[in-house]
Order: C-alpha cells, then structure tokens, then sequence
C-alpha cells in the first residue's frame, strides 16, 4: 500500500516519508527470511543436541560481537556514506546466509559451523546497524523519532510473525535448507530499497573525527548525560534478566511443554503478533502517559508478564502470554532505543545507537546463555522466573531511589530539522 493511502494514525505517521517507507519495506522482507533461518537453526540445534545450553549459547554467539564492536560501528556509520555503508554489511549477510545454505543442501550441516557462522554474522550486524538505525532516524523529522523505532521494531515483528509460519511449513515441505535459501534471497531486497532512496547531504562544516577520537566522544556523552546512562543500564538488565524468553523459545516449547516446531513457530509468531500490535498504540499511549511514565510502566509490568509466561502450563496459554509479552517488550525497547537517539545531535546518533546495541548485546548474550545453562542443571521455569523476579525488584528499587526519573519527558536537545526523502531510483 503506498504510503499517502496509510490511515492517518499518528503511530503511522513515518510512513508518510516515501524514503523511510521503502526502506521499512525491504528491511521486512529480509526479516521475514532471517526469522526462517532463526526458527530452523533453533529447532536444528535443540534437536540435535537435546540441550539449552547449547541453544542459548548458538544465540548468545550472534549478540556477543556487539560488547566490543558496537562502538566501533556507531562511530564508522557516523564518518561514512550510511546508504552505502547499509548495503555492504546487507551483501556481507547474504554471503554468510550463503554458506549456510550450500552446507545445508550438502548434508554437512553442523552445530559447530552454524555457530561459527553465528558469530560472524553477529560481527557484521553489529558493525553495520548503527549505520542503518541512523539512517532511519535521518528520514524522519526528531518528532516522529520514537514512531520510528516503534515501527522499526514492528517490521523485524512482522518478520518474526511471518517467518515462523512459513518456516514451519518449509520444513515440514523440504527441510531447513530452503528456509536457509529464502534467508539468503531475502537481504537483496534491503538493497534494492536502500538504492531507490536519496540520502540528504552530510553537512561538510561537521569535522570529522579520528576514529579512537569518536569512539571516545560518544562514550563521554553518554556517561555525562544521567538519562542517558540509566536507559543504559536499564537495558542491560532487561537484556539480561528477561529478554532471554525469545532466544529459548525452542527449549520451552520442546522441553516442557513437549511441543516441537510447529510450537516454536506459534509462540514466536505470537510474540511478533503482540509487538506489532503494540507499535500501532505507542503513539498515542507516548501522546497518553509521556515517554518516561510509558517506559517506568512497561519496565515494571514486563517483570510480571514475564514470570506468568514461565508458569503458563499449556502451549495455548503459553501464546496468550507471550502476545501480551511481546507488546510489553517492544514498548520498553523501542523506548529506550529512542531515548539514546533522541537525546543527541544527529552527527552522535548512530554512536549513541551503537553503545544501546552495544548494552544489548551484552546483557542479551549473557543472560540467554546462562539461563540456558543453568536451565539444564536446574528447573527451567525455577531460573527464569527467578530472573524474573530480580529484574521487577530492581525496577521498584530504582522507582523508590530515582522517583523523578519516572515523570516527564523533559526536553530533548534541539536537532535540525528533516525533509522527507526522495524515493527515485540513484
């Protein structure tokens, strides 16, 4: 659908800028593909070797590259072209994807090679977002910044609605190859929409900084700047504590609820189902409550939903749950995400971007791999809900402790403004 036919939704409102929606658009299709490699790889893995360690740490591989890399990316993607900075990490990814589907077709598919792989396409991810996140803030007036993450978010949701259930049906069909075949086919459509726009001039009297210099200077803004370094912080313990739900999905659907694919597919493409449907209501809950009382709710709320997940005794309750889970962690995400950005110049964008994915990363690859392994020396549901629980305590402690930090909004840092971009061919 064109984007001047979009309903006028504030929630929408990004879309109409012709160039973020192209780009929204292919990033869909190609997450649509890497969510059929995400639930295929999954079920390989937990199938194979019959553990969640194992599963945890395959996806703690592909976050682990972002603790030292990240800040290298955000200040990379704030010296070069971020267009074409996109497109080489989009063509490195499908070269990757590549290899994986040749050894796939082979036969000589393993779980050593697939982490190997992991890692490698965590390395270029983690190089390469900052630029391509920038670049969808540049689209967008600073305004419509946070309705943009939301919809960012959305998209990689919607992929992770769609992937899953055609994942499920190529395997049953053929097997994880194809599912690691459309994976690969799928990043050439981030390329065809990064080349149909036209990116605004970069501003020539902006010096450029040597490399160490901007890796330094984002660092020395972030830890000055108190909102900045509590949305930090926040992140790493969500990261750690509850986000590791998504990447043992395979282990509970298969282990205790004695489920198999089609069951990781239904509660990943539920998930999806609940964060997107959360993108289309955070404009008007952010227009409702403020920014910072939508963050301090979804912070406290997600604890609980999460451990009620955990306990959920029936794959059916188990999908109502994860729904409402899913909704709850894009709000918190696409918040914090946006409270980094937002608070910055645009020149300090995409290195503030980067040490947000850099906090990610870390906690995300942390806590996913040891939940997995403490899962498999104690009871699942005992570990999770119990990082659950630590998470709700630390977020009514900083309630108490920083009170202020739970009300408005205050103002942002002025930023220029944006027209909206050119979708002709370049």
């Amino acid at each position: 659908m064109p984007a001047h036919r979009l309903p006028r939704l504030t929630s929408l409102r990004p879309f109409e800028y012709p160039g973020y929606f192209a780009v929204w658009l292919g990033a869909l299709i190609s997450n649509i593909g890497t969510w059929m490699e995400t639930v295929a790889m999954g079920v390989y893995v937990t199938q194979t070797t019959g553990r969640a360690e194992w599963t945890g740490a395959i996806v703690a591989l592909s976050f682990l590259p972002a603790v030292v890399l990240a800040p290298v990316g955000g200040a990379l993607a704030d010296r070069f072209d971020r267009r074409a900075y996109a497109a080489v990490g989009a063509l490195l990814q499908a070269a990757l994807a590549a290899v994986l589907t040749v050894l796939a077709f082979r036969g000589q598919l393993s779980v050593s090679v697939i982490g190997v792989i992991s890692f490698l396409n965590g390395c270029v991810s983690t190089l390469t977002y900052p630029a391509f996140s920038a670049l969808l803030a540049e689209l967008v007036p600073p305004e419509d910044l946070h309705l943009s993450t939301s919809l960012n978010s959305a998209q990689f949701n919607l992929g992770r609605i769609m992937g899953p259930t055609l994942a499920a049906l190529v395997l049953q069909a053929g097997g994880p190859a194809w599912a690691l075949l459309a994976n690969t086919l799928s990043f050439f459509a981030v390329l065809v929409a990064l080349w149909r726009v036209v990116p605004p001039a970069r501003d020539a009297s902006v010096k450029r900084e040597p490399l160490w210099d901007g890796i330094r200077r984002g660092i020395t803004v972030a830890r000055d700047d108190e909102d900045i370094s509590l949305v930090l912080a926040a992140t790493f313990f969500v990261a750690a504590l509850v986000a590791p739900f998504i990447g043992l999905v395979p282990v509970f659907a298969i282990r205790e609820l004695g489920q198999g694919a089609a069951a990781t597919s239904l509660l990943v493409t539920c998930q999806g189902a609940g964060a997107v449907t959360a993108a289309l209501c955070v404009g008007t809950l952010a227009e409702l409550f403020g920014q910072r009382k939508l963050r301090g709710y979804s912070a406290t709320t997600i604890a609980v939903l999460s451990g009620v997940y955990w306990l959920a005794p029936t794959l059916q309750v188990a999908a109502v749950c994860i729904f409402f889970l899913g909704a709850n962690y894009l709000i918190l995400m696409s918040s914090l995400s946006a409270s980094c950005q937002g608070r910055v110049p645009r020149e300090l964008q995409a290195r503030m971007g980067s040490l947000y994915s850099m906090v990610l990363g870390a906690g995300y690859s942390l806590g996913v791999w040891f939940q997995g392994a403490l899962a498999d020396r104690m009871h699942l549901r005992f570990v999770t809900i119990g990082c659950s629980a630590i998470f709700l305590a630390l977020v009514l402690t900083t309630r108490l402790l920083k009170p202020a930090r739970f009300e408005n909004e205050p103002l942002v840092p002025a930023q220029a403004e944006v027209q909206p971009f050119s979708d002709s061919a370049h």
